[in-house]
């Protein structure tokens, strides 16, 4: 189950909009609400924020392409062989959309029946992802809290289509986080879903507990970013020590 800590740490970022946890599953889930609603995949994630309600959906319900991402449907022929992308003047060439749909990440076909949404301050389940929209200085801290302790790199992947994949499949299939802006992504964007010039980050089940740790424990704003005497003085501590250590290591240091 998602911890307090999660929620507390999340809670603490004040997000315009309430950041959601999502959890697959193979069979259909005991004591939670069925939307019966017929909406586009990312749009459950809206009404989620939108309502507060935790609930449940299927294929049946995914009015768009989030079902292909998560294995539930084949890639259908007709737009898989590039004609939509063709159509809608988002790619040139039938070869230019069809290659996205050849690298197209998706879950193992038939290992996903059932998708809950949650509020993360809600949440009662261990999610496979927590999907959050910030904006920049939200983004700032949450990105550093990815990298904090493991040093992990940043990599933002999409395509102009079917941004669910990017954001719902890569990030289990890659283990890593994932992070787009919203404004750029053909469905979100003509769904007009949220704002644009967001940065929505997708973070997977394994990366969860460290993103935790790390907000709990880093600075939320690093030392050359403060503005009082004493975190100051303590920068340029630390900057002379620099030098210190190149004498001693027989280079310089230029940093500044």
């Amino acid at each position: 189950m998602l911890s307090d800590k999660a929620k507390q740490m999340f809670a603490r970022l004040k997000l315009e909009i309430p950041a959601v946890a999502v959890q697959y599953l193979p069979v259909k889930p005991q004591a939670v609400e069925h939307c019966d609603k017929t909406l586009a995949f990312c749009q459950y994630v809206k009404e989620a924020q939108d309502t507060g309600k935790t609930f449940y959906i299927s294929k049946e319900n995914d009015a768009c392409y989030g079902k292909v991402a998560l294995g539930m449907v084949p890639k259908p022929p007709v737009t898989a062989c590039g004609q939509a992308g063709l159509d809608f003047g988002v790619y040139k060439t039938l070869s230019g959309c069809r290659k996205l749909y050849q690298q197209l990440p998706v879950l193992v076909p038939g290992a996903i029946n059932y998708v809950v949404f949650a509020p993360v301050a809600s949440c009662d389940f261990d999610p496979d992802l927590i999907v959050l929209f910030a904006d920049i200085p939200q983004a700032d801290i949450v990105m550093r809290a990815t990298s904090y302790l493991s040093g992990d790199l940043w990599e933002s992947k999409s395509t102009p289509v079917i941004s669910c994949s990017w954001m719902y499949a890569y990030p289990l299939i890659s283990g890593k986080v994932n992070h787009i802006t919203t404004g750029f992504y053909h469905g979100i964007k003509r769904r007009d879903i949220f704002k644009a010039g967001l940065r929505m980050i997708s973070i997977p089940f394994n990366k969860i507990d460290e993103v935790v740790t790390a907000l709990d424990e880093m600075d939320w704003t690093t030392i050359a970013f403060r503005t009082d005497e004493q975190s100051k003085v303590e920068l340029q501590r630390r900057m002379d020590h620099w030098q210190e250590m190149a004498v001693e290591m027989g280079c310089s240091c230029d940093l500044s």
